[in-house]
């Protein structure tokens, strides 16, 4: 009796923590509500049979295609196929076709917008309409497929008008008309639509693919003493969201607002922003020139998993071996999965940063390229760079350093790197944070420029 009345007496004495400090009450209204989203949502996987039968029928059409194309063949062969009953037999064969083609772009882009990704980013066949693949633009690109298949019929009915009702040319031409209506309407709305959805992401959603948002005060950069040591980058969470993508070379540094973010709606208008200097793909890179070449490392870099995971690629080689071809080809297929890609010499981005810091805002610019997820950064070494400007660029590369990808360029190893920034602690510094987290790759052959010219023979 005596311990419990002390336990007792001890338990009235022990302070109990004030309200404000308890632990909140799980709110089960929340959790309930959560839960039930989370349901309704995975109730979409419903619809996987749904697209696994349109496989199903695609090999129903693909059967009706070569047994149509089988009795054309027979017809010709038989000499009972006059130019007419040729003509009818190839539309059929087209319409069919039309029809499949129809019926992969509900398969492929209808489960991509409305189950699951596929994951065919960097793919080298990736359709170009996959890449910014969304309801509106599955219904264009329906709505537009829709009239084709109608234009064959109408023609068909043209063709073999001997055997076709006036009432039925009369009705086959109006709906024809009404499929095209439809399509002008439906493209016509999708534009306000896809606006009003660039509006969105302005007020303060994140584009899709975009890096992080951190970035230094621009106070810091305009103050700094030219020979002090560089600052690590500032952690994620205490830098204001970053701004609006900009193309380097024709939009000044300090443009902002919407029009960017709308740009970046299609893959097309991401190429046209990143500055590229050329079309380039991996599949036209010509190494039959090459000496030693690593396609296998080259092929995992075109799957883009390096830009998923913020590492970076470095090419090194002596000039036209195709470094640059690289690097562009590997900064389009990011740009049509979606990234924000940007593109300038190693001396265009010393201009630019240098502008940026005269004008006290070093720190904004180095913000606002957090939104380009991938950075090209060509030609390094061709031009000495001074103390002054080899401290922007390690600034530019320290400030990405693990937030986003950098693609580099130059004809010089890692190791005469020193001959362009000299021989000094911010050089080591730019090296140790770009090839940390980097795919180095050698290119070793002569260049492609000068394979059909004899120089030796040029005194």
């Amino acid at each position: 009796m005596h311990g419990h009345a002390t336990s007792a007496s001890h338990a009235s004495h022990v302070k109990q923590p004030p309200p404000e400090t308890r632990p909140p009450k799980p709110d089960f209204r929340s959790y309930a509500a959560s839960s039930l989203g989370y349901a309704l949502f995975a109730t979409r996987w419903l619809q996987a049979p749904l697209y696994f039968g349109l496989v199903a029928a695609q090999g129903v059409y693909v059967y009706k295609f070569f047994n149509e194309l089988w009795h054309l063949i027979q017809h010709i062969v038989s000499g009972q196929a006059d130019e007419t009953m040729v003509m009818l037999a190839v539309l059929k064969l087209v319409d069919v076709v039309m029809i499949a083609n129809l019926l992969i772009m509900v398969i492929v882009g209808g489960y991509e917008t409305f189950v699951s990704r596929i994951g065919l980013q960097g793919h080298r066949d990736q359709p170009e309409w996959l890449s910014h693949v969304n309801s509106n633009v599955l219904k264009v690109k329906l709505a537009t497929a829709i009239v084709g298949i109608s234009s064959v019929h109408l023609l068909q009915m043209f063709v073999d008008v001997a055997h076709t009702s006036q009432h039925a040319l009369l009705w086959g031409t109006v709906i024809h008309m009404a499929f095209i209506l439809s399509a002008a309407i439906l493209a016509y709305m999708s534009g306000p639509m896809e606006s009003a959805a660039g509006n969105h992401d302005v007020g303060g959603h994140p584009a899709a693919g975009a890096g992080p948002a951190p970035a230094p005060p621009a106070e810091t950069a305009a103050t700094e003493p030219a020979g002090a040591a560089l600052p690590e980058p500032a952690p994620a969470a205490s830098a204001p969201a970053a701004a609006p993508a900009v193309r380097p070379e024709t939009v000044p540094a300090q443009a902002t607002g919407s029009p960017s973010v709308r740009e970046g709606s299609s893959a097309e208008s991401r190429i046209r922003a990143a500055g590229f200097p050329a079309r380039k793909t991996l599949e036209d890179f010509d190494d039959e020139h090459q000496r030693a070449f690593d396609w296998e490392t080259i092929t995992r870099l075109g799957a883009l998993d390096f830009v998923e995971d913020r590492r970076n690629a470095v090419f090194l080689g002596p000039p036209g071996t195709g470094k640059t071809h690289l690097a562009v080809a590997l900064g389009i297929r990011a740009c049509q999965a979606g990234h924000e890609v940007a593109f300038a010499t190693a001396t265009e981005w010393v201009d630019r940063l240098a502008a940026a810091q005269a004008a006290g805002r070093l720190g904004e610019e180095l913000a606002r390229l957090d939104r380009h997820t991938v950075l090209v950064i060509d030609e390094i070494g061709y031009v000495p760079f001074s103390p002054d400007e080899t401290r922007l660029l390690f600034r530019l590369v320290s400030h990405r350093y693990e937030r986003a990808s950098t693609i580099v360029t130059s004809d010089k190893p890692l190791a005469q790197w020193t001959e362009t920034f000299g021989d000094g602690p911010v050089t080591y510094a730019l090296l140790d944070r770009l090839v940390h987290h980097a795919d180095v790759i050698s290119l070793k052959g002569d260049s492609f420029r000068l394979r059909d010219h004899d120089l030796a023979g040029r005194r």
